[in-house]
């Protein structure tokens, strides 16, 4: 064999390639691109973790976002309620005091309706008789009803003013009255003077010698006698009314007493028709 046939024949004769090394190659690089996924993998789930977390965070701040306006719209609601409770408040005070204002008034008039129903009873009740004894015995429930008189005595002067005599009493023994002179005692004071006198002590304490009260009896403006107001039963003071009927009986009593005892004498005859003429001259 020549040279040439055995060059070209070497050159088929080469070695075989080395199919280990190229196995452990492609192993390599399988196992760089298994690496690579399972890298990416972990990647994948710590983002996904990462997402997981971020989307907590982000509900649990808008549950917070949500929960502070929430409490902003309560706060906001409270404040509302507090105005609103703050002028509730303000127009009851104000309507409790018109309410107080009007509740006195009601009972300042409801006082003056009873006062002025007591005065026209007295009157009344003064007028309504024309005999003497019916006369004092109607003194007598006005002293004892309307003032509260316990113990009390009716005086009438004698002709010469000289002394005051006893012609009715209640809640005294009779023997303990007598006359009283008219320039010795406070009687006579009142009577002399034409002034009531009123104790301003206790008027349940008064005595037949301090008097609690001492009213003038007049007729036409003239003195003719005293009412003398011993104690009162349950009362500590005498009210507004109490003066008004001490007026009242001061400017009626005697001359209903009058009026009735002249009556009597006539025997109940009234005056005739010519006692009534010329009346408006």
């Amino acid at each position: 064999m020549t040279k040439d046939k055995k060059s070209r024949a070497g050159g088929s004769d080469a070695p075989a390639p080395d199919l280990r090394s190229e196995r452990d190659q492609f192993l390599k690089k399988f196992t760089r691109g298994a690496k690579l996924t399972e890298e990416f993998l972990a990647e994948h789930e710590r983002l996904e973790n990462k997402l997981r977390d971020l989307e907590a965070e982000n509900a649990g701040l808008r549950a917070k976002v949500e929960a502070d306006h929430a409490v902003r719209e309560l706060l906001n609601k409270i404040e509302q309620l507090e105005s609103e409770k703050r002028d509730l408040l303000s127009r009851f005070h104000r309507a409790e005091a018109i309410t107080s204002e009007f509740t006195a008034r009601v009972q300042e008039v409801e006082s003056e309706f009873a006062n002025l129903a007591n005065l026209f009873v007295a009157s009344n009740q003064l007028h309504s008789s024309l005999s003497p004894r019916g006369v004092t015995r109607r003194i007598k429930e006005v002293l004892a009803q309307l003032v509260g008189a316990e113990k009390y005595c009716v005086y009438l002067s004698n002709p010469e003013g000289s002394e005051l005599v006893p012609i009715a009493s209640e809640g005294v023994p009779g023997g303990s009255l007598l006359p009283v002179r008219s320039d010795a005692s406070s009687h006579g004071e009142v009577f002399k003077t034409g002034a009531a006198k009123v104790s301003e002590t206790d008027p349940s304490s008064g005595t037949i010698d301090a008097p609690a009260a001492l009213i003038p009896l007049s007729v036409d403006e003239k003195v003719v006698g005293v009412i003398a107001i011993f104690s009162l039963a349950q009362k500590k003071r005498f009210d507004t009314v109490d003066f008004e009927l001490f007026k009242l009986l001061g400017q009626h009593a005697a001359a209903a007493l009058v009026s009735a005892s002249l009556f009597a004498h006539a025997e109940r005859r009234l005056p005739g028709l010519e006692a009534f003429l010329d009346l408006s001259v």
